[in-house]
């Protein structure tokens, strides 16, 4: 089952990114999503605007199908992906999204674990958090827990989605996308 909210808001600022919000989860409601919703609020606090939100099922075809659409879009510049990133049950993110990759951010999982591992200890190990880059979209996929959205976000994400921010950011890959 699929869910979708588009939410546009336009906040006049010239650097102002198109993200979209994916919420992997076999569970989770836009009532109940805590993740998205708090991924969805950071992204407007930051000046961007949300292009749509969407929660779908831990299915790698599932995903792949809403990610392929959203990386074919040249107005997304990048999407935020929460849950599906753990070891156990269902979780898939990682299968569902690598092979759409054009390019891994390998530091991106990496720091995030280390980051966590002030906050959760060990048990980041089980983090399979991870980004890359596909047609000029940027994608990370985060855990499912609302702590490790903002620690993601407040931490690393953020401040490569501004464009001001040096020594480098990702805004210049998405003036490229065709």
């Amino acid at each position: 089952m699929t869910f979708s909210m588009s939410m546009l808001k336009d906040n006049g600022l010239c650097d102002s990114l198109v993200i979209n919000v994916l919420t992997v989860s076999d569970t989770r409601t836009f009532q109940n999503d805590t993740s998205g919703n708090y991924l969805c609020e950071a992204i407007q606090d930051a000046g961007h605007k949300i292009g749509e939100r969407i929660i779908v099922l831990d299915n790698i075809y599932q995903i792949r199908a809403v990610l392929s659409n959203w990386i074919a879009d040249k107005d997304i510049s990048a999407i935020l992906l929460t849950g599906g990133t753990g070891f156990s049950g269902r979780d898939s993110t990682p299968e569902a999204v690598k092979p759409l990759f054009d390019k891994n951010i390998d530091g991106f999982g990496e720091i995030f674990r280390y980051l966590s591992h002030g906050e959760i200890g060990s048990s980041t190990i089980q983090s399979r958090a991870l980004a890359g880059v596909a047609n000029n979209t940027t994608i990370f996929c985060i855990p499912g827990s609302t702590g490790a959205c903002k620690l993601a976000w407040n931490e690393l994400i953020k401040e490569q989605l501004d464009s001001s921010h040096q020594p480098c950011n990702f805004v210049g890959a998405f003036r490229s996308k065709d």
